[in-house]
């Protein structure tokens, strides 16, 4: 039976609609390569370091690196300037674009996506992002930093060696302010403490779960097989964090890229990690979004904003769950 569920973190509704799974060619898998010249040498690669600008930071062993943090090329933020608006005419409206954009490589491994990275390098990618959050939020100028992965080409992805991207910005994007909002408006101590709560305690759409993290695939699940991943420990911040909550963090992303993979095949997806506005940190609950590019977003979606998902979380979580070892 099909059926609305909202989304308390966006205030969308969501059309579950399991029935329509059943059409052919539900499921769209990785089609074709990302970058559409593979001859070139890979600039992300040990060896051709020189083809970015300077690293901002390295991790691993003296000589050698296993994650890197380089400047963007070609930035979609870049500059000191404050954020300003000015208005052009009756409906033009612009503001500066003042911020910065950098590059988050993985691993030095071209083929290695975050699924296929050891446990302990994913602690050091999460590391970078912390290091990388904190050190923007000491910019006056900058108010938000958006933290992405974008893995196969249909989720984004304009070169092969997995990579992720941080973009901060002079402004709090829409999504980030409609979310705060909503965590201001929930009516009780957290929403995704008691989002934690309420998952653990029916069980349905638990995938992953340890001391420090829970993954679900949320009531709300827009997509097939989407994923929530919230740290346990009420934080606003991912910055602020303990190193044990993004080592946590880090492992049950791995593991349920993993798990996806085995079950569904190699679809492209984006990882979206949400973090309160710098000097406006609450109330928020800092985690992150896993969105498999599973189907198509086609013109009902895009001329509504309601999404419909041929999945149930309750079924998509039954084929994800992860066996979590003792820690």
């Amino acid at each position: 039976m099909n059926q609305l569920r909202l989304d308390p973190l966006s205030g969308r509704w969501v059309v579950v609609s399991t029935e329509r799974a059943n059409r052919p060619s539900s499921f769209v898998l990785r089609s074709q390569p990302v970058q559409d010249d593979t001859t070139r040498p890979c600039p992300f690669c040990p060896g051709h370091e020189e083809a970015s600008p300077p690293a901002l930071e390295t991790y691993g062993p003296t000589g050698s690196w296993l994650v890197r943090v380089v400047p963007n090329l070609y930035p979609a933020f870049e500059g000191d300037e404050p954020f300003v608006v000015a208005n052009r005419g009756p409906v033009f409206t612009q503001a500066t674009a003042g911020g910065i954009h950098e590059i988050l490589i993985l691993s030095p491994e071209h083929d290695a996506t975050w699924a296929m990275i050891s446990e302990e390098q994913s602690g050091l990618v999460m590391a970078a992002l912390r290091d990388r959050l904190d050190e923007h939020s000491q910019r006056p100028n900058l108010r938000y930093t958006q933290a992405i992965v974008n893995s196969g080409r249909e989720a984004g992805a304009s070169l092969e060696h997995p990579h992720g991207q941080l973009l901060g910005m002079s402004f709090v994007p829409r999504e980030l302010a409609e979310e705060q909002a909503r965590f201001a408006r929930f009516a009780g101590s957290c929403l995704l403490c008691t989002t934690v709560d309420a998952e653990e305690g029916v069980g349905h759409r638990v995938i992953y779960a340890d001391d420090r993290v829970v993954v679900v695939c949320p009531f709300w699940s827009a997509v097939p097989y989407e994923m929530l991943v919230i740290p346990r420990a009420h934080c606003s911040q991912l910055h602020h964090s303990p190193p044990e909550d993004l080592v946590s963090v880090g492992r049950s992303i791995r593991a349920c890229l993993n798990q996806l993979r085995d079950r569904i095949g190699d679809v492209a997806y984006n990882i979206v990690f949400h973090s309160a506005p710098y000097r406006l940190s609450e109330p928020f609950h800092w985690h992150a979004h896993i969105w498999p590019k599973a189907t198509t977003m086609a013109g009902f979606e895009m001329g509504t904003g309601v999404a419909i998902n041929v999945i149930a979380p309750e079924l998509a979580a039954d084929e994800l769950r992860v066996a979590v070892p003792a820690l």
